[in-house]
């Protein structure tokens, strides 16, 4: 079992990475739950979700501690990085992010989310950039069968992009064990 949290601000495509997330992640036979919060804010404001990837019957789809914690953001991983279990796994979003000093009983993955998007022309891509990260950080699921699943979840969506794959393998290929 995993729990995870998808933490940023609006616009910054947090509650959608969570929700591709558990809808690849049903596809391949886990269960999942998913809750989300956000501010009145429509873009700007606190954005999360909790995500739970299980084998077994999820008791709880609010965890005391995390797993995973992929931050948008710098203030989110300030917010919630106490809400980490002992060995878990921290995917931050290198590219807003300055000097810090990680808590040692966590692994922390880096990734410039922001300019792999941007380099890619699909800045709404952050998002994917960041779970490409988190795929190669934890290791939850084979890459290529997450990369195919994603590229049906967009075409079923309508919203089929080469770009939408490209940045998720970018992420995936780009992160980097910080600690």
């Amino acid at each position: 079992m995993a729990d995870i949290m998808f933490a940023g601000i609006g616009g910054q495509g947090v509650l959608t990475a969570g929700k591709i997330l558990i809808e690849i992640a049903a596809e391949h036979g886990k269960n999942v739950s998913w809750t989300g919060e956000y501010s009145a804010e429509m873009r700007g404001g606190i954005a999360l979700c909790r995500v739970v990837v299980s084998d077994e019957e999820i008791g709880s789809p609010y965890p005391d501690y995390l797993d995973v914690l992929c931050c948008m953001n710098e203030d989110a991983y300030d917010k919630y990085v106490s809400d980490m279990r002992e060995g878990g796994c921290v995917i931050i979003n290198r590219s807003v992010f300055g000097e810090k000093q990680f808590p040692e009983n966590v692994k922390v993955y880096g990734v410039d989310a922001m300019e792999i998007a941007s380099e890619l022309e699909n800045q709404r891509g952050l998002n994917l950039v960041v779970l490409g990260a988190m795929i190669r950080a934890t290791g939850m699921m084979d890459v290529n069968e997450f990369a195919d699943t994603l590229e049906a979840y967009f075409n079923k969506k309508g919203k089929a992009s080469d770009k939408n794959v490209q940045c998720f393998m970018m992420g995936y290929e780009k992160a980097e064990k910080m600690q």
